[in-house]
């Protein structure tokens, strides 16, 4: 039972761990799930907003592209005189050009040393040397570039302002030299607050910049000038992969990593990046993962703290079932000692009168005028009486034993038979005692102590309902079938019926339902345990059987165990046959083994009478020294078995071990070792013993080993 609740206490323990750890790697599971997924609908979004950004950009400088190359047709071939002589009507031009592109600032036209010959801003044009600008340095330079794209500056007084970028082309001349620049300058913040509008997202990133790492245009904006280091990390990954890609790196500017996206304009010195800071890819994960703990948390809290309960309240039921069973075990002990108290008092009360007969006889013996006849009369009684004592004890000692469950077959009318001595000592003298046996034999598969105990709790009980006065029948029978039991249950060779009728008070009605309940009893306080027939029931049903109960206030009642029968033959106990005459030792030599003096004083006596050699030894020590000197001197050694030290039945076995041809029989009133475990195939004589028992056992085995001698010879 402990075994099973160790396992139960262990599934609980396990589910208890099973409820934590499946959804745990549930969750661990789909959070992987999760962050996969996520992150690839990041890169879908940052290539999305990358293709917006590509397209935005390239149409813009497109368009500039035109509006430079509108320019330049509207001055193709025309000297400078001529174009500062057209100053004002070239200005209105530039000015209307430029108002039609929100993303440019002003339009110039310079000459070949750097100075302004109209702009879209003022007229006249300032005298400034805007030789130093890189839109201009960059043309004036080299040949022919292309489109050149500058860097990010600041208005240069009087004018004033927001930063701007140039966007240039260089002036041929009508010789293909170079007369000037052509140059548009473009609002950074007009990307800026494009990149605003589309980068609603947390954590949005955008930027425009040059191949070189100068940065046009970034959002989220900053108050300073940006170049990224080529041997810096975006600029080691651009270069090692300059086509279009995805890259995870932290910005050397914010120090803020990011999962970003670059793409370069064609023919254009210029990369448009998107991106998403990884902490907003995070977050949208934890988000995701936070709303599943919403449901999965509470849901496994739940059901831990559920688990949790049960193996508490497992744990307390399994506390409280084990306090139970152990009281149950002491009040059962308890009864048992009440019975065997009472027993034993009665017990007692029969022992003084075998021992009244036993003095009165023995004194009646040393009158030397005895007569003859009187003189065998009261040595018979002696006989008589020891063995009804004999008897006696040995009901005694089947009583005490321990009611383990060792179902074995045996029959139940001859086992009642034996019983009834023992109850009616159990039960007074006051009470008559009727038994009426089975017409046929009743064999059940039950546990013989058990069904002992039971019968003599259903006599005790009769006896207390009786008050000490009154008849118990005790009738043993065949049923056919158990009472209220389904057809499908029952037993196909049919049950035995054991009733046990009294005429006492008989049973309430409201005491009815509960009369097989543990500890309930009527008794008063220290006068009974109330588990007798809870030990009645418990049996019954153990055994596949039930207890049926028939009363009448006033009137009785009747108690009736049904056990199942069976088919094969019973266990009897083997009555021992009457003594017979001695059996003359005619020279046979004994080594007697008994720790006390007087039994085995008595024991040499009589053999020694018989014509037997006897040799008295006190212990099995003393027997292995004499067997030492020479075993052949014995015919056979007689030991006792409750000794100190060595047992008689270690003995026997070393005897054996030693001298395997020499035989051994054992004597014992009772030991455990032998009610355990047997005596091993050696001879069993049981204490008390008569002369005439003692002279056939030693006959027997000394018989015996004279015929294996003799068949060894031939």
């Amino acid at each position: 039972m402990r075994i099973e609740q160790r396992n139960s206490l262990r599934l609980l323990q396990w589910m208890m761990v099973a409820s934590l750890a499946l959804p745990l790697a549930l969750f661990v599971f789909a959070s992987a799930v999760s962050w996969v997924s996520i992150r690839e609908t990041a890169d879908r979004e940052i290539e999305r907003a990358l293709d917006v950004a590509h397209e935005h950009a390239l149409k813009v400088f497109e368009t500039i592209d035109r509006s430079l190359s509108e320019m330049a047709e509207i001055i193709r071939d025309v000297p400078d005189a001529e174009i500062v002589a057209r100053e004002q009507l070239l200005h209105l031009r530039l000015k209307q050009l430029v108002a039609s592109l929100p993303q440019v600032k002003s339009a110039w036209i310079f000459d070949a040393k750097g100075h302004a010959l109209v702009n879209s801003l003022v007229v006249p044009a300032p005298g400034i040397d805007f030789s130093d600008r890189d839109y201009f340095r960059a043309h004036a330079a080299a040949g022919d570039i292309g489109t050149y794209i500058g860097e990010a500056l600041k208005p240069r007084p009087p004018y004033q302002g927001a930063a701007f970028f140039g966007v240039s082309r260089r002036r041929p001349s009508e010789d293909g030299g170079f007369a000037g620049v052509l140059q548009a300058s473009v609002f950074p913040e007009y990307f800026e607050n494009y990149y605003a509008r589309i980068g609603r997202e947390p954590g949005s990133y955008f930027v425009l910049g040059r191949t070189d790492g100068t940065v046009l245009a970034r959002f989220p904006t900053v108050d300073r000038d940006i170049r990224l280091d080529p041997k810096g990390p975006i600029g080691k990954a651009i270069a090692a992969s300059p086509t279009p890609g995805l890259i995870t790196v932290t910005s050397p500017t914010d120090g803020i990593e990011r999962r970003l996206g670059y793409r370069r304009l064609a023919e254009y010195p210029i990369y448009v990046g998107a991106g998403l800071e990884t902490s907003a890819i995070r977050a949208r994960w934890l988000s995701t993962m936070s709303q599943h703990l919403i449901f999965g948390a509470p849901a496994t809290a739940l059901l831990f703290a559920l688990l949790g309960l049960a193996l508490r309240r497992t744990r307390h039921l399994y506390f409280e079932a084990e306090k139970r069973q152990v009281a149950e075990e002491a009040l059962k002990h308890g009864q048992r000692l009440e019975a065997l108290g009472q027993l034993t008092g009665g017990v007692a009360h029969d022992f003084n009168n075998l021992l009244t007969v036993i003095r009165a006889s023995v004194d009646l013996l040393r009158r030397p005028d005895l007569p003859e006849p009187r003189r065998l009369r009261y040595i018979d009684a002696i006989s008589d009486t020891v063995t009804r004592a004999a008897k006696l004890t040995g009901q005694l000692l089947a009583f005490a034993r321990r009611q383990t469950l060792k179902p074995e077959v045996f029959e139940v009318g001859r086992s009642v038979q034996t019983l009834a001595e023992m109850i009616g000592t159990l039960i007074g003298s006051r009470i008559e005692i009727v038994i009426l046996g089975p017409e046929e034999p009743c064999l059940v598969n039950a546990d013989a102590g058990q069904f002992e105990t039971a019968i003599i709790n259903m006599a005790v009980n009769a006896r207390d309902a009786m008050e000490g006065r009154g008849r118990l029948t005790i009738a043993v029978g065949m049923a056919a079938s158990l009472p209220n039991a389904a057809p499908l249950s029952q037993n196909p060779y049919g049950y035995v019926a054991v009733s046990v009728a009294d005429t006492g008070s008989g049973i309430p009605p409201d005491q009815f339902e509960r009369i097989f309940e543990p500890f309930f009893t009527t008794k008063q306080a220290g006068h009974g345990t109330g588990l007798g027939l809870s030990q009645v029931f418990g049996f019954a049903r153990q055994s596949g059987g039930e207890v049926a109960v028939a009363s009448e206030v006033g009137k009785g009642s009747i108690f009736t165990l049904y056990l199942p029968r069976t088919a094969g033959s019973g266990k009897s106990r083997q009555t021992p046959a009457a003594d017979a005459t001695a059996i003359a030792g005619s020279g046979m030599s004994v080594l007697v083994v008994e720790d006390n003096s007087e039994v085995g004083q008595f024991a040499t006596d009589a053999l020694a009478d018989l014509g037997y050699t006897t040799r008295l030894v006190g212990s099995a020590a003393h027997a292995l020294e004499e067997l030492a000197v020479g075993a052949d001197r014995f015919d056979v050694v007689f030991t006792d078995v409750v000794m100190p030290g060595m047992t008689g039945l270690e003995l026997a076995q070393e005897i054996r071990r030693r001298h395997a041809d020499l035989p051994v029989v054992l004597t014992s009133g009772y030991s455990h070792v032998l009610s355990e475990h047997g005596s091993h195939g050696f001879e069993l004589l049981q204490k008390p013993y008569s002369v005439e028992q003692l002279s056939r056992v030693l006959h027997g085995v000394g018989r015996l080993r004279k015929v294996r001698r003799a068949n060894e010879v031939i």
